[in-house]
């Protein structure tokens, strides 16, 4: 116990026999920042690692696995609005655009709502049919965003229920929503997030799997595998991020690659796009996110021996149209980094890299997958020299037009 007085010396005693303790003073030679990071070289890697952590954080006192319950005040205050819910929309910028679109193929899947994503730049800037029966969902780290923050007025006046999903308790999309619910990820200094992205899709699973089983599309025991595998997720993130050092050399190949392609399917397709502007935020390499299908569609003209292919090739969902898109990468001398099921030996045989995750659903796989394209995109960054918290012509939380 410390007692600690204005104007005095510190005293500090046992608790157990009352005993004074005379403490060992020691000067820190670290500046607050180096303290703040915990011993990580930057805020964007330490957040990277905080992710196992925030997952719990965001799910907790929410997800009751053992007892087979997902409690959320926010919808359990609202449910006949989101069961008779005509459509969600989900309104969002930046990386919580991707996180709404992870939340589009979560809500259609598992509660079998139909689900738009819109740019909340776009949706406030031209004339949407929104009525009282449609669900907004707006979707920001910070709660402050100024195009979501308009996109929430014009949906609230044309009478739609908005439903915020915010990081910042008190912020501006807090209080102008109807209600919400808080992501809890704690505070996320780099400015390119990355515990926001993975606490929004949780949240986000967790309303859809609700919904699910109210609904009936969800049966109880399919409901209770699903919330007891998100449980067991923070526990996979840590296996993830125990590949680091195999990410970072392959980071060192391809540090200077002009451009990069992201490809994903399904679930996959969002965390494509997402990898694909974390390397473009902090590294200043040009990159692009694509449906693997759609690379036949114009991206395969680029693919040469000087193209780096990131492929999201988890055994979950469309496996075999992604080893044949990974077949046609080859074909072309294209050089592969692969992100695969662990024990997945096919595309291991292809690929010029891979990178093992461990196996869960496949609503839950973007929760793994997305954790090496972090990693990849800050290593590269970090090799090049560039400012990986602050990078150039970059804020944190875009508040002006």
């Amino acid at each position: 116990m410390a007692i600690i007085k204005l104007g005095e010396d510190i005293r500090i005693r046992k608790i157990q026999d009352n005993t004074e303790v005379v403490p060992d003073i020691q000067q820190l030679k670290l500046n607050l920042e180096q303290i703040e990071k915990g011993g990580y070289d930057h805020f964007m890697l330490k957040e990277i690692h905080e992710q196992p952590q925030s997952i719990v954080d965001a799910y907790r006192g929410r997800l009751l696995a053992s007892k087979g319950i997902i409690k959320m005040g926010s919808v359990d205050n609202n449910i006949s609005r989101f069961l008779n819910a005509n459509r969600i929309v989900i309104v969002a910028c930046g990386t919580s655009w991707h996180a709404g679109l992870v939340a589009e193929y979560l809500f259609e899947d598992l509660a079998r709502i139909p689900v738009e994503v819109e740019y909340a730049s776009e949706f406030r800037y031209r004339n949407p049919i929104i009525n009282t029966n449609d669900i907004v969902i707006a979707i920001s780290q910070s709660g402050e965003t100024a195009d979501t923050l308009a996109a929430i007025k014009l949906a609230k006046s044309k009478g739609a229920f908005v439903f915020g999903v915010c990081n910042v308790v008190g912020s501006s999309i807090a209080r102008e929503t109807d209600t919400g619910a808080y992501t809890h990820a704690g505070p996320e200094i780099g400015v390119a997030s990355t515990k926001a992205f993975t606490t929004q899709i949780t949240v986000l699973a967790l309303i859809a799997l609700k919904l699910g089983n109210l609904k009936g599309e969800l049966s109880n025991s399919k409901f209770n595998h699903y919330i007891q595998e998100l449980s067991l997720i923070p526990g996979k993130v840590e296996e993830v991020l125990k590949m680091d050092k195999e990410i970072e050399k392959i980071a060192a190949i391809y540090k200077d690659a002009p451009n990069c392609l992201y490809l994903g399917r399904g679930f996959n397709f969002p965390v494509a796009l997402e990898g694909a502007l974390k390397l473009k935020e902090i590294s200043y390499i040009h990159a692009e996110g694509y449906p693997a299908a759609e690379m036949k569609h114009g991206p395969i003209a680029l693919i040469d021996e000087h193209m780096p292919v990131v492929v999201i090739a988890t055994k979950k969902g469309h496996y075999d149209k992604v080893v044949s898109n990974i077949q046609e990468i080859k074909a072309r001398n294209g050089k592969i980094i692969a992100i695969i099921t662990k024990g997945d030996t096919i595309v291991r045989d292809i690929a010029d890299h891979v990178i093992e995750i461990p196996e869960t659903e496949e609503a839950f796989v973007p929760l793994l997958s997305t954790i090496p394209l972090q990693l990849l995109s800050y290593y590269i960054a970090v090799m090049r020299g560039c400012n990986v918290d602050q990078p150039r012509n970059l804020a944190k939380s875009v508040t002006v037009e």
